[in-house]
């Protein structure tokens, strides 16, 4: 599959060797603390459950929560089960570049090389990333020996154990209550794709189509990777020059490749992951109350923690990665969920999972009252 000759375009495997092998060690834990920490996340998100489909009155419709795994795992972990799922929803377009490039001798040789060094590279992010992410609901997750899946075509609930740790002693909040409020988050998720059964698909289409309107010649590809790097390395605009208000001066790999029909899916993309996350973020707080006693202390503290910033590289890999948009993610699709229920309640915000057509626009996530009037003052007229 997507290979030439034998040789893929993405080594997988070493793009797993070289995260495994770059990835910051984990908090020192004995093992006894350890099996105490993954048995309590199991614990919680067990009871996340109840108290979330309680909180949102949304009901699992055809995938039940007990039929999408929950997984505890390390940073190695959640490395596999990253490169599986990127295999995986990467697939189709890996194999439209492979048919553009061609099966001559010459394109097999650069297929092997190509092949090591896009593995490194990914490895490389890979290893990045693995040491930030608390959780994660993994929609698209190819089941592995390791790694089940869900049964029923849906997906698994992942909590990074070692990471949760880290940034409970590094907030020095409580440990049990914060272990619960991530629990809260990513079971919210889980909540999203079993209660609401047309998401995942619809979800994974707008990828498609993203992926889709990709240019598949490698050579240009590449050409616009290189101009993402001379961007990053101050070749773009002299230090300290300023674009809009807000902008950093660098773009991020998503939008460097981006066409002009891409920009469009990307901004309903970008809208429907706002809603997602800051609907997990107001229901974990939201929830937190009655059952995380010390949720404002960790609410804040997190807050800080973001807000804190980090090193130049760090800043750097970040923009490179869009996780800038991803915290941009949080903070406004959760001041549009708090808007709508404020205004409508929970059960008028709940409309937005009736079909695609009621989902919030980019436009709207910064504008719920046009939501509002959209989907209910036409529904009720």
């Amino acid at each position: 599959m997507t290979s030439i000759g034998g040789a893929e375009m993405v080594d997988w495997k070493l793009a797993v060797a070289t995260a495994t092998r770059f990835v910051r060690p984990g908090p020192e834990i004995s093992r006894e603390e350890a099996r105490a920490v993954v048995a309590e996340l199991r614990r919680h998100a067990k009871a996340s459950e109840e108290h979330v489909r309680s909180f949102t009155r949304m009901i699992p419709d055809g995938h039940e929560p007990e039929d999408t795994p929950v997984l505890v795992v390390d940073r190695a972990g959640w490395i596999r089960a990253n490169v599986a799922g990127f295999r995986e929803l990467l697939s189709p377009l890996l194999g439209k570049m492979q048919d553009r490039r061609g099966g001559g001798p010459g394109n097999a040789v650069l297929g092997a090389v190509g092949g090591k060094v896009t593995g490194v590279e990914l490895g490389m992010l890979l290893s990045f990333l693995a040491s930030r992410v608390l959780g994660q609901y993994e929609t698209f997750a190819p089941a592995t020996r390791e790694l089940p899946a869900s049964s029923n075509g849906g997906g698994r609930l992942l909590l990074v154990a070692p990471n949760i740790v880290h940034v409970e002693r590094e907030l020095e909040v409580d440990p049990h209550d914060f272990r619960l409020w991530v629990a809260l988050h990513e079971e919210t998720h889980r909540t999203q794709f079993t209660g609401v059964p047309w998401l995942r698909d619809h979800l994974q289409g707008e990828i498609q189509s993203f992926l889709d309107e990709t240019d598949v010649d490698p050579m240009t590809v590449l050409e616009r990777l290189r101009e993402a790097a001379q961007a990053f390395s101050g070749g773009s605009r002299p230090e300290g020059e300023r674009g809009e208000e807000g902008d950093d001066g660098g773009r991020s790999l998503v939008e460097i490749v981006q066409t002009p029909a891409q920009r469009e899916v990307l901004g309903r993309l970008t809208a429907v992951m706002s809603l997602l996350e800051g609907h997990a973020d107001f229901v974990m707080d939201g929830v937190g109350p009655d059952v995380v006693t010390s949720v404002a202390e960790i609410r804040e503290k997190f807050q800080q923690r973001r807000a804190r910033g980090a090193s130049r590289l760090d800043l750097a890999l970040r923009k490179l990665l869009g996780l800038d948009a991803k915290l941009r993610q949080y903070r406004d699709g959760e001041k549009f969920v708090r808007a709508v229920v404020d205004e409508v309640g929970m059960d008028g915000f709940n409309r937005v999972w009736t079909s695609p057509n009621t989902l919030p626009t980019k436009a709207e996530i910064a504008a719920p009252a046009d939501w509002v009037a959209r989907v209910h003052r036409k529904a009720d007229s």
